[in-house]
């Protein structure tokens, strides 16, 4: 008999306390659902303290749930925060509200963590108020790599078309202007000079438009980040920014990255020419080159037949002026610039690679703290891969049979 078909075991349920309302629905292992799901779940005492959590919260505040539980969730939140006013409004009005794209960046810490928030009041429980987060921001950042996609391949066609229809009318008016400059006089022979530089000035800046127009397979080996970060670094150091401080924040033992070496070197090399050209001439320049294992991030691609993980993460840091907000959301859009004399193809450029390898590109800016950030997929060799496809098909004939083990609450 179930706890809805035994009215005395649901009157009981209903009845217990605040602090056990989630861990009541542990019968039929429904408790195990709600550990499942990926939604931050938190159940707030009418002082606003946690009194209850799934494993979703315990990620989201890189807290454990033995200390979460007990905590006043306005200290875990920005000061003044729309999700304390919405708890209040539930009380007040006895009803559930939703309220969408709220900033739940946590004291202290960089990045903002937009979320969706749903809460509504607890059953049985004078001002107690159930909240569930969905965060909005890895999926934003999804949204604007396929963008920064549909860019790339308008600048392909772009390309394609300059390569063929205006590189040829330019030879012949360059041929033309240094005919000319042989039989006019030298008021007129800086006419044709300018001419023909601002031509040479268009034909280059078609040929930087060809690389976006590329569509050969792209050759990929196992390659460590570390010796093309490294390899940057001198390039660097020897010119552009000899300046400035280098950080190294390392991982060593971070696995080989599937990849394309020289077109990492010019990922990396774009990065961190943009971070010292950022930093200018301050004197406490510094760029810092990170590398981590963020295991949690797939993405599926055109061409895939599944999602590929990309637990590589390699960041750019550095503590120059900033990107301006008005641009930001468009930064790796094809000819979007704040330099006088920039094309704004650089970071386009930078986009196109990373994704042709599968991967992710991402900037996050705040004053003096400017982070370009890169996921990317480690290399697998065939027998790899052959195992992993081995272990998924076991995983989903188990799912299909109905044996998989249910998943173990979570513990700090």
């Amino acid at each position: 008999m179930t706890a809805e078909s035994n009215p005395h075991r649901r009157k009981n349920a209903l009845a217990t306390p605040v602090g056990a309302r989630l861990r009541v629905i542990a019968e039929n292992n429904r408790a195990c659902i709600l550990e499942a799901l990926p939604n931050v779940i938190l159940a707030i005492r009418p002082d606003g303290v946690i009194v209850d959590a799934n494993a979703a919260a315990e990620s989201f505040f890189e807290i454990g749930k033995p200390i979460l539980i007990g905590q006043e969730l306005s200290r875990l939140v920005p000061f003044g925060s729309p999700i304390l006013a919405l708890i209040e409004q539930v009380r007040e009005r006895g009803s559930a509200i939703n309220e969408y794209r709220i900033d739940l960046g946590r004291p202290g810490a960089e990045g903002e963590r937009r979320v969706d928030v749903h809460c509504a009041p607890l059953p049985d429980s004078e001002g107690g108020v159930l909240v569930v987060l969905q965060e909005r921001t890895i999926a934003d950042k999804i949204d604007r790599q396929l963008t920064h996609r549909g860019a790339a391949r308008t600048v392909s066609g772009l390309a394609a078309m300059l390569a063929h229809e205006i590189k040829n009318p330019l030879s012949g008016i360059r041929g033309a202007a240094q005919l000319l400059e042989s039989s006019v006089g030298d008021a007129d022979r800086a006419l044709t000079r300018l001419i023909c530089e601002e031509t040479d000035r268009i034909v280059r800046l078609v040929d930087r438009m060809e690389v976006f127009s590329d569509s050969r397979p792209l050759e990929r080996e196992k390659v460590n980040i570390h010796v093309v970060l490294d390899h940057v670094k001198r390039v660097a150091r020897s010119g552009f920014a000899r300046h400035i401080r280098f950080i190294e924040n390392y991982d060593p033992s971070l696995p080989p990255v599937a990849a394309n070496r020289d077109q990492l070197v010019q990922v990396f090399l774009n990065l961190v020419k943009n971070a010292a050209e950022a930093i200018g001439d301050s004197i406490d320049g510094e760029i810092e080159l990170s590398t981590a294992f963020r295991p949690g991030v797939s993405l599926r691609t055109a061409g895939d037949k599944r999602p590929v993980g990309l637990p590589l993460e390699f960041c750019v840091r550095d503590n120059g002026r900033g990107v301006s907000e008005d641009i930001a959301a468009h930064l790796f859009d094809p000819f979007v610039t704040t330099k006088t004399s920039g094309t704004g193809l650089g970071l386009a450029l930078v986009a196109k690679i990373v994704n042709d390898h599968g991967g992710i590109v991402e900037c996050e800016s705040h004053p003096r703290r400017t982070t370009f950030r890169i996921l990317m997929p480690m290399y697998r060799n065939k027998d790899e891969e052959k195992r992993a496809d081995e272990r998924r098909a076991r995983r989903q004939h188990s799912a299909a049979e109905g044996t998989e083990p249910a998943p173990t609450e979570r513990r700090s």
